[in-house]
C-alpha cells in the first residue's frame, strides 16, 4: 500500500520481468480479494497459462503451479466467485487494464468473476468507424439482454398462455414486452464510448468489446513493456506458452 498517495499497488515479479499494477478503489471487492491472495502467496509459482497475441495475458490458476506440459489449465481457483463490479464507462479495457476472468454468460448470467484468475489487456488500436460499429452492436446486445430479462420475469404468464393455446394473448404479451424493452433502453440511453475511451482505443489500444462484460479492477503503472513481451511468446495447445512464463511472486508494495 502506497500510504502517501493512498493507492494499492502490487508487484507481479515474472520470469520475464516485473509488472507493477495499481488496484482501483472503485472496485473494492476485487481489490481486497487480490490483496488477500497476494499476501497469502496464492499466486507465487503460478503461470500466465493463456496468452493470445494482440489480445491479453491470463493467469491466476492455482492448478498451473508446476503444471506439466500439455496439462489442461484454466478451470482452477478458490471455491468462490466475486460479484461483478462494473464501473463503466470510467473503468474500461484500455491497454494495460487488469481485469477479472470469469465463466461464460450461459452458466454465469450475473457475470461474477473468478476468485483468482485475471488477465492484463494488450489488444490493438481501432479506427473511429470501427468503434461506431461496435456501439451499434452494443446497443443491440443491450436491447436483447433487457428483452430476455423481461421474458424471464414473465415466464409463468407465458407458460400459462401456452398451456391455454392463447395465441392472441401471447402476441399481445410479446408486443408489450417489446414496447417495454424499447422504453427501458431509451431511459438507459444508447451505449456510447466516451471521448477518453475513443482517444485510448484509437491511439494506445485495448479490447473495447469486453467493456461492461468483465470487471476491470486495476491497471499497469510500470512494466507495460513486459506485458508486451509476454503477449508475443510462442504458444501451443490452448494458448499456453511453450516456455512457461512464471509469476515468481506477487506482493503488495
Amino acid at each position: 500500500m502506497d500510504k502517501e498517495n493512498n493507492k494499492t499497488r502490487v508487484r507481479i515479479k515474472t520470469s520475464m520481468g516485473d509488472i507493477v499494477v495499481r488496484l482501483y478503489d472503485e472496485t473494492p471487492k476485487h481489490r481486497d480479494n487480490f490483496v488477500k491472495l497476494a499476501k497469502e502467496g496464492y499466486f507465487d509459482g503460478t503461470l500466465f497459462h493463456r496468452v493470445i497475441r494482440d489480445f491479453m495475458i491470463q493467469g491466476g490458476d492455482p492448478d498451473s503451479k508446476g503444471a506439466p506440459a500439455g496439462k489442461n489449465l484454466g478451470t482452477g481457483g478458490p471455491d468462490y466467485t466475486i460479484p461483478a463490479e462494473f464501473v463503466f464507462p470510467k473503468l474500461y479495457h484500455k491497454r494495460g487494464a487488469l481485469s477479472a476472468a470469469r465463466t461464460g454468460d450461459e452458466v454465469n448470467p450475473n457475470r461474477e468473476s473468478s476468485g483468482s484468475q485475471f488477465y492484463i489487456v494488450w489488444g490493438k488500436t481501432y479506427k473511429p468507424a470501427e468503434l461506431k460499429q461496435m456501439e451499434r452492436q452494443l446497443a443491440m446486445q443491450q436491447e436483447q439482454a433487457v428483452f430476455n430479462q423481461l421474458v424471464a420475469d414473465n415466464k409463468a404468464k407465458i407458460m400459462e398462455l401456452r398451456r391455454n393455446r392463447d395465441r392472441a394473448g401471447l402476441q399481445e404479451l410479446q408486443d408489450d414486452l417489446i414496447a417495454s424493452t424499447k422504453a427501458i433502453c431509451a431511459e438507459k440511453g444508447l451505449p456510447k464510448f466516451t471521448d477518453e475511451q475513443v482517444e485510448s482505443y484509437t491511439t494506445v489500444g485495448g479490447t473495447p468489446f469486453l467493456d461492461n462484460q468483465y470487471t476491470v479492477f486495476g491497471e499497469v503503472e510500470e512494466g507495460l513493456e513486459i506485458v508486451g513481451k509476454i503477449q508475443e511468446v510462442e504458444t501451443g495447445r490452448n494458448d499456453r506458452p511453450k516456455d512457461d512464463v512464471v509469476m515468481l511472486s506477487v506482493e503488495v508494495i
